[in-house]
């Protein structure tokens, strides 16, 4: 077992707690964690069994965890986790959970009366739904997502470049298409059962915690079941810590965990954002003698040319201003980047005026 920080302070890294989701909340540190997942029970209100046209029946949630008396037992026990949940984050910290229809608006309801800041609700659209037996009501393909930060003022992590490149370059959007568990995915009991009625699938908190978590960071799942968050958790090299009261959920999860091979550092590295990389203003390039005053800069498509000024502006056929203002009026565009832009000549080759801000911000970073 890994732990962080000392005496009374200990935070039980890379364990599973054996206990109630809220007393074993109360009993960790306060502003401890970077960020929570949560699955909560859905309280799905089943009346009866569900079966199939050929009447055999359905392996439907029915288990004591997700029965509740009243919506008003429901909702005061929302109330109490998420209050031990917020107590944990730290400042910057942020919470996903997870739901249906059957409880998502009150979770998000009581998420705001918390004092949290929701972020994005996110739709995992699933690729291969259960059908709907009975033809009463639409196939339900989807289930909510709710992304919220500790308060109005927290800066959340949002790794945008590396959502982004791992859906080929698209923005990444708030409808997730993913398949639900099935096939090798889906854990089996002793009996060959399925070991937990609602696994997540894999595919789907990897793009939560590379989305808004980094190496390193704590991630608590009060909700643990057979273990898919800390799977994942450790397979990205961040710790994890699980609370689950069955036990048979946390023999599967344990036994899961243990077979998860850790990426290697280089591994998990992500792209990240230009906006946290360090500014760099193009005056600073000429300050330090990289580019010299009235030296010649090229545009990309070989188009065009301008002079380097001594307070860092261009000036080139009557056009004076920024490296942006004058590759924009060069291109007649509304807005242009001029660290992609604009070249200069070194050994008689354009290189890319970028790969000298490159070479500040690797200064910066040592």
């Amino acid at each position: 077992m890994k732990t962080m920080t000392k005496g009374a302070n200990a935070l039980p890294l890379n364990t599973i707690i054996d206990g109630d989701c809220i007393e074993a909340m109360n009993a960790l540190p306060e502003a401890s964690i970077d960020l929570i997942f949560a699955d909560p029970p859905y309280n799905l209100q089943l009346r009866g069994d569900l079966h199939r046209p050929d009447n055999s029946k359905v392996d439907a949630v029915d288990n004591d965890w997700d029965q509740f008396a009243s919506f008003a037992v429901y909702d005061k026990f929302t109330r109490e986790w998420l209050k031990a949940a917020r107590r944990l984050l730290k400042p910057n910290g942020a919470i996903w959970v997870i739901g249906s229809y059957h409880n998502i608006f009150r979770v998000g309801a009581a998420l705001q009366d918390q004092g949290f800041w929701i972020l994005n609700d996110v739709v995992w659209r699933k690729a291969n739904p259960m059908p709907n037996f009975r033809g009463k009501r639409f196939t339900n393909a989807h289930e909510t997502m709710i992304w919220a930060g500790k308060d109005e003022t927290s800066k959340y992590t949002f790794n945008y470049e590396a959502l982004k490149a791992l859906n080929e370059g698209i923005q990444m959007r708030s409808d997730w298409v993913l398949p639900i568990c099935n096939g090798h995915e889906r854990l089996k009991d002793e009996a060959g059962d399925k070991a937990h009625p609602t696994q997540k699938p894999e595919s789907l908190l990897h793009r939560i915690l590379v989305g808004s978590t980094n190496p390193g960071d704590v991630i608590l799942d009060p909700f643990f079941g057979t273990g898919t968050t800390g799977a994942v958790a450790k397979m990205l090299g961040r710790d994890f810590i699980g609370i689950e009261r069955e036990e048979a959920y946390r023999k599967v999860a344990q036994k899961r965990i243990d077979a998860v091979r850790k990426f290697d550092k280089e591994a998990l590295q992500t792209t990240t954002s230009k906006r946290s990389e360090p500014r760099v203003p193009f005056g600073q390039l000429v300050e330090r003698g990289m580019l010299r005053p009235g030296e010649e800069l090229y545009s990309l498509n070989g188009r065009y040319s301008a002079k380097v000024r001594a307070d860092g502006t261009l000036i080139g056929n009557e056009i004076k201003g920024s490296i942006h203002q004058v590759g924009a009026a060069y291109e007649k565009a509304p807005s242009c980047n001029g660290w992609t832009y604009w070249c200069y000549k070194k050994d008689g080759k354009r290189v890319p005026i970028d790969i000298l801000r490159q070479q500040i911000r690797a200064e910066m970073a040592n």
